[in-house]
């Protein structure tokens, strides 16, 4: 996101589904919070648990891992992503 300076769920035609099987990572189910230009990890925090969407992603007693990203374009706008997933196996 940072590089191609997009806040987006598909890059490059890759879902966060297609990216997990990438990395080798066979997951039973999964979901992606994203966020972008928030000043810093309490503010993008706050955001996610005022929205329904990523509130429920954040709580699902489901998911059993979770994946992290911060990144920051040229410009210096910081690009935010957080993983849930559960392994195929679980």
């Amino acid at each position: 996101m940072a590089r191609q300076r997009r806040m987006a769920h598909a890059l490059d035609g890759l879902e966060a589904g297609d990216r997990l099987l990438f990395t080798g990572y066979d997951w039973r189910a999964y979901a992606e919070n994203i966020a972008w230009n928030q000043r810093d990890a309490r503010e993008v925090v706050q955001a996610w648990m005022n929205s329904p969407g990523h509130r429920k992603n954040i709580l699902n007693p489901d998911f059993q891992e979770i994946g992290v990203w911060f990144a920051r374009n040229l410009s210096g706008e910081p690009y935010y992503c957080q993983v849930f997933a559960r392994p195929w196996g679980n």
